[in-house]
């Protein structure tokens, strides 16, 4: 009840001010009309006020977001479904819905009585510059009276989560070398590229098909063989990124670690589409099968190709990927899931403290591609050539790595036509590093 008396509005004030006002003057001059008036002033915001605080408005609110999964700087729309499931008619309604900041504005709509039964369908566009995930609500609603005497605050406590995964570079066809690991069991050996058929045979069996006759095994051995069934082979390909704080500088959506994030996704959603198993991980290891929100460890495990779905999980693993305070990399990663397959590195400034590290990978997989950044591009001070930090693209050169620099402004997909294409280390050079 003293909710709902704080909550008169100034039509409601001024009709318990006029109601009393009346019965005063009523007494005074001895006119019991007016008094009987006034009684009846002063009773219709206090009958609405009780009627407000005891009364029931049982309201839902169902929000669709499309898409849910969104690019930085693309819009997304928010549907609101508002709907009266109480006995009672709702007065004007007031709704401000909660938007993180970088989301934009909060929304606000008035909407007109609502009656039983009643739905009224709301929208608005969201968009963000930056990525990261966000909680779309709660709404405050401010519920009238059909008089407009009483405003009672109200707010859904239900949010939607709402992702903005990094921009995405599209990347032309690259060869990349590198051996292709299976996604089966009893593989005798690896191809290069996407994919290749299980070509195995075994002996005929009666009601084997002829054309299944595996001719030259069969002339081999000199046994009928037939071949086996067919099944997909999957080339594998981790992308790594190297997000220590130390190695990065800038502040921001304008930082170079930033800008980093958006080359991881686009190499990322490339190799998805062109039929590679991918994992993702960072310079704080890996931890299988989770994706930590708080950036320290990421392992979006590995995703085999199944259309937009696996790219998804892969850029909403992106999407809260943070710096962290390691200053070496966590190279345990390394021997998980096997050995071979391509690594693509996205990499900020080196020291010959991340030599035993580059070294490692390299041995341990087909082929070893980093992109360098020359972070000292996104510094917000300017920095004399002699304060700059040595591009390290010859460290990765010399312990076997196919690398390009990526500095400011520089096309990622122009840098990437010319990873796929650069030699590595000179014979002798790779020679003198193994």
């Amino acid at each position: 009840m003293r909710e709902a008396l704080s909550g008169l509005t100034v039509r409601g004030r001024a009709f318990l001010a006029a109601g009393i006002t009346a019965i005063v003057c009523g007494v005074l001059l001895d006119q019991s009309t007016l008094s009987r008036i006034g009684m009846l002033l002063v009773a219709l915001p206090l009958v609405t006020a009780v009627v407000a605080a005891w009364g029931r408005y049982r309201l839902a609110l169902v929000r669709h977001i499309e898409p849910h999964l969104t690019e930085a700087g693309q819009p997304a729309k928010v549907e609101l479904t508002i709907a009266n499931e109480g006995r009672i008619p709702t007065g004007t309604l007031l709704l401000e819905e909660t938007v993180p900041y970088a989301l934009g504005g909060r929304p606000r709509f008035v909407v007109d009585r609502i009656g039983f039964g009643w739905r009224h369908k709301l929208g608005y566009q969201i968009r963000s510059e930056i990525r990261g995930r966000f909680d779309i609500g709660p709404m405050r609603v401010t519920v009238a009276d059909p008089f407009g005497l009483v405003e009672l605050n109200r707010a859904f406590q239900s949010t939607v989560p709402f992702t903005v995964t990094p921009r995405v570079i599209a990347l032309p066809p690259t060869p990349l070398t590198g051996n292709a690991t299976s996604s089966g069991d009893s593989r005798p050996r690896a191809f290069l590229g996407g994919s290749a058929e299980d070509v195995t045979v075994r002996e005929y069996r009666r009601g084997d098909e002829l054309r299944r006759v595996h001719w030259r095994s069969s002339a081999r051995l000199g046994e009928l063989m037939v071949r086996r069934e067919e099944q997909p082979w999957q080339a594998r390909a981790t992308v790594f990124l190297d997000n220590r704080r130390s190695v990065h500088r800038g502040q921001g959506a304008s930082s170079s670690f930033e800008h980093a994030v958006v080359v991881a996704a686009s190499v990322a959603v490339h190799l998805v589409e062109a039929g590679y198993s991918v994992r993702l991980v960072t310079s704080g290891g890996s931890t299988p099968g989770a994706a930590s929100a708080g950036g320290g460890e990421l392992n979006a495990g590995w995703h085999d190709r199944e259309g937009q779905a696996d790219a998804a999980a892969l850029l909403e693993a992106l999407a809260v990927v943070e710096t962290v305070q390691h200053h070496r990399i966590d190279a345990s990663w390394i021997g998980e899931a096997g050995q071979g397959g391509v690594t693509v590195a996205v990499l900020g400034s080196l020291d010959e403290e991340d030599a035993g590290v580059l070294r490692r990978v390299r041995h341990r997989t087909g082929a070893a591609l980093a992109f360098s950044l020359a972070v000292d591009g996104w510094s917000a001070v300017h920095l004399a050539p002699e304060q700059r930090r040595p591009s390290g693209v010859p460290l990765l050169v010399q312990h076997g790595w196919k690398a390009v620099e990526l500095g400011v402004g520089d096309s990622v997909a122009a840098r990437w036509r010319e990873l796929g294409t650069r030699g590595t280390a000179s014979g002798a050079a790779a020679g003198a590093a193994r």
